[in-house]
């Protein structure tokens, strides 16, 4: 009897059309776990002010995206997955899904339950664990598994940011830069309402009042801002980075009661501070996609050159890298 290992990514438009990308956008952003307030306040905001404004500007952010293969985020999921699949072997069956759009998460899951598998292994392609991408795609799948008449064996992988293969994978991408030849190393992670990080602590203190940016502990494991910091200091110590040469930053916010500090405003102001070289990592995304290649290959690099600086240089994802793929089956097997 085979396992079956369901790969999850985040999601894409099926094109960068307007009515497309409009799809997206009301799938995802009507998750209650993305926008967390009431539910007709969200209905509001979401259906008659974000998506019907944000669809047409985010269609064209996506045009300059969009590859000859499509999307960049399901052109490599794709490729991963067959990676995988190959080092894997017949023993296992390697699935990819999306939580918003195709190839559906629940199209994939109905097709898996047809395969009677001993054993499901579920990996999130998320590093650090928040409630509206690891919790939101962990509560369909289990509900969704949980309605099958025979349930596997289930592994669920909740978050891998202390997983030594993902770091060294990541180490081999800002290895091709020479970091010592750039001035200062940005690691940009993305955003998160700060209420939503807040609730990770059953206790009455907020996350301000635990030392997410210098430790790990029991209290906070599940804290995105504390393993954001724990992923920047493992990769930062293994490329031999001082902690004076690097930034953790978050980028993408909706306001100014997300996380902080906010990556454009530090790009703004290393800039402003004579810094001339800037390499940024983003190692909440295992996957090129919108948040790496436009807001920070192009956005940003246009924020720092023009307040003064001269290069940005934007270190490339995991996407297929044979480290990243051999990672990736090591959870499939551990």
């Amino acid at each position: 009897m085979k396992t079956g290992v369901l790969l999850i990514n985040l999601g894409t438009p099926l094109s960068p059309s307007v009515s497309n990308v409009r799809k997206y956008l009301f799938q995802f952003l009507n998750d209650p776990r993305v926008i967390d307030i009431p539910w007709l306040a969200r209905k509001l905001l979401v259906n008659l002010i974000i998506v019907p404004f944000r669809a047409p500007k985010s269609a064209k952010i996506y045009k300059q995206l969009w590859t000859e293969k499509g999307s960049p985020l399901l052109t490599y999921g794709i490729e991963l997955q067959e990676k995988v699949q190959q080092e894997l072997g017949n023993e296992y069956v390697v699935e990819l899904a999306m939580r918003y759009q195709q190839p559906s998460l629940e199209t994939v899951l109905k097709k898996m339950r047809k395969q009677n598998y001993k054993k499901i292994v579920v990996i999130p392609l998320y590093p650090q664990y928040a409630s509206s991408s690891t919790g939101s795609t962990l509560e369909l799948v289990l509900n969704k598994i949980a309605t099958w008449y025979v349930i596997p064996e289930l592994k669920v992988v909740s978050q891998f940011y202390d997983n030594e293969g993902y770091i060294n994978s990541f180490v081999e991408r800002g290895k091709q830069y020479n970091p010592a030849e750039y001035d200062h190393v940005i690691f940009s992670f993305h955003g998160l309402p700060v209420r939503q990080v807040d609730k990770v602590y059953d206790n009455a203190k907020p996350c301000s009042d635990h030392n997410c940016e210098n430790e790990i502990s029991d209290e906070n494991y599940y804290c995105y801002k504390a393993s954001s910091f724990a992923t920047a200091r493992a990769i930062s110590g293994k490329l031999n980075i001082p902690e004076s040469k690097y930034t953790v930053s978050f980028q993408s916010r909706l306001d100014n009661k997300w996380l902080k500090p906010f990556s454009d405003k530090v790009i703004e102001q290393k800039a402003k501070e004579g810094i001339k070289k800037l390499l940024v990592f983003s190692p909440a995304f295992v996957a090129d996609c919108l948040e790496t290649t436009i807001e920070i290959g192009h956005e940003y690099s246009e924020i720092f050159t023009s307040n003064g600086g001269e290069k940005l240089q934007l270190v490339e994802s995991l996407n297929a890298h044979p480290l990243w793929v051999t990672t990736i089956a090591r959870m499939a097997k551990s």
